[in-house]
């Protein structure tokens, strides 16, 4: 298993830059619900003892990412989390609406960051130096601090939207396309939070 450390935002400080953005989205895929990005600046440098267990938040328990989650919010210079909802994503596409998530996060940073170091991507919408990290959330250390930033606030929604639109399970499969969420799908049609552009629920609204 792959150790997020901080080799990126080494190279960064060499640069010059002291200021360096980690970011991260989640909910991509999902069927339901935003599509959600987070920005964290770390200090520089940073000293922490759980530092060792940070990892992609696809590797960690729902506990263990809400630990960290507080962790991180105390430690972080800023962070920020971007959300772009149903609509946006049927209108934009899931592509452009996650740069949109993710250029919303860096807005929210207060001081504003010097470069960016972005999951897989990178985001001309934003004028900053910035590099696209091939593996980011599980190799560095602040996208994958990003990484629970955004699993989390979006985890935190969709257990919201379950009690709005009940049902269909998104407390459990926060909106993902499981086995349970399509068999609701089929008996209970889309809910507005549901995404019209994605199979199968085009087909549904045929």
């Amino acid at each position: 298993m792959l150790v997020p450390s901080l080799a990126e935002e080494t190279e960064q400080m060499a640069k010059g830059y002291r200021l360096i953005a980690g970011i991260d989205e989640v909910g991509r895929g999902a069927l339901a619900g935003p599509v959600a990005a987070a920005a964290v600046i770390l200090p520089c440098p940073v000293h922490a003892p759980w530092l060792d267990q940070v990892k992609d938040s696809k590797q960690l328990s729902p506990a263990k990412r809400e630990l960290l989650f507080g962790y991180i919010s105390q430690i972080a210079v800023s962070w920020g989390v971007g959300m772009v909802h149903r609509e946006a994503i049927d209108v934009l596409g899931i592509a452009k609406a996650t740069r949109l998530a993710m250029k919303m996060a860096v807005d929210q940073l207060s001081p504003a960051p010097e470069s960016l170091l972005i999951d897989y991507i990178r985001l001309p919408e934003v004028p900053l130096p910035q590099k696209g990290v091939v593996n980011g959330d599980e190799l560095c250390l602040s996208i994958a601090c990003a990484s629970i930033m955004a699993k989390v606030s979006r985890d935190h929604l969709m257990i919201e939207l379950d009690s709005v639109y009940p049902g269909y399970g998104l407390a459990e499969h926060k909106g993902y396309a499981t086995r349970q969420h399509v068999s609701c799908l089929h008996r209970m049609g889309p809910s507005p939070i549901h995404r019209r552009s994605f199979q199968p629920i085009t087909d549904m609204i045929k």
